[in-house]
């Protein structure tokens, strides 16, 4: 099926504590299928997946995508100390609780990833396949550095061309295949208007999540929870140029168990989910996980 009229519908659904999260939904006319639900990465919102989500739903897939909460247009938690895994991978639960999903393909970018395996921990049967963009059970800590730093820095830019600029000087040598329209877009995502000027689409507070945390040393690897995903159908994205997922670590996760590899030229951690040859492989891939 292909061409299909879609519906996109933006709203905002409340989870167990009482916060709002938006959620935006590509529904097509006649869908096939389970939803792929998309999960943005740490400091992102659902803005990150409208290219790829225009492009299945145009296939008859139903795209659901979620700004976990401090992110974009979902509230801002007045306690930072909520800003940890399981509390938001129970608010992607909830949130399919709540428009009526029991099971989805989830595409997790990051952190979204993550959220998946978590998920995998918390209800398995919430997941019909997922896909792993530029994550894994081994999270390397000079990614990591680089995240902490992005977020502690608080300069805002002028105007979104301003930020385009700026994310260029940041990111270029890791994102050799960005053009400047790529980073104007990325601007309008990572910075949004307020009554002041610029300021940025996330809580700063997220900040706190790194508190206590020794990046001098490696993170634990968490095998065992990417071990719940044994039987689900599992893609892994990883940005040729990434800083977070080695590729020794995607050797490992290939020989733990089968799974499809696409790897990302001339992006880094994450890969943007824009290019053609990345969004047809996940295309093709949730295809053969579901082909309905």
């Amino acid at each position: 099926m292909t061409d299909s009229v879609v519906s996109t519908e933006d709203r905002f659904v409340t989870v167990p504590d009482g916060l709002k999260l938006h959620v935006r939904d590509w529904r097509p006319a006649a869908h096939r299928g389970a939803p792929v639900v998309c999960l943005p990465g740490l400091a992102r919102t659902l803005d990150d997946f409208v290219l790829l989500a225009e492009r299945l739903s145009a296939q008859g897939r139903r795209v659901i995508a979620i700004s976990a909460r401090g992110r974009g247009l979902s509230e801002r938690d007045p306690d930072p100390a909520r800003y940890q895994l399981k509390t938001e991978s129970e608010d992607v639960l909830a949130t399919l609780d709540a428009i009526g999903v029991d099971a989805a393909h989830v595409v997790g970018t990051s952190r979204g990833g993550l959220h998946a395996m978590t998920i995998a921990a918390l209800r398995p049967s919430a997941l019909r396949s997922v896909v792993l963009n530029d994550i894994g059970p081994v999270v390397e800590t000079e990614g990591l550095k680089r995240i902490r730093e992005g977020l502690a820095r608080h300069q805002a830019p002028r105007d979104f061309a301003h930020g385009a600029r700026l994310l260029a000087m940041a990111y270029a040598e890791r994102f050799p295949a960005l053009t400047a329209q790529d980073f104007d877009r990325w601007a309008r995502r990572a910075w949004r208007s307020a009554p002041t000027g610029l300021e940025p689409a996330c809580d700063p507070a997220l900040m706190r999540i790194f508190e206590g945390v020794d990046l001098d040393r490696p993170t634990p690897a968490i095998w065992p929870v990417f071990d719940l995903l044994a039987g689900v159908p599992l893609m892994v994205v990883r940005g040729e140029h990434s800083d977070i997922l080695s590729a020794e670590t995607v050797r490992a996760m290939t020989e733990r168990r089968p799974l499809t590899v696409v790897t990302t030229p001339g992006q880094g951690h994450a890969p943007l989910l824009e290019d053609e040859p990345t969004m047809s492989a996940i295309a093709r891939f949730l295809d053969e996980a579901d082909p309905a």
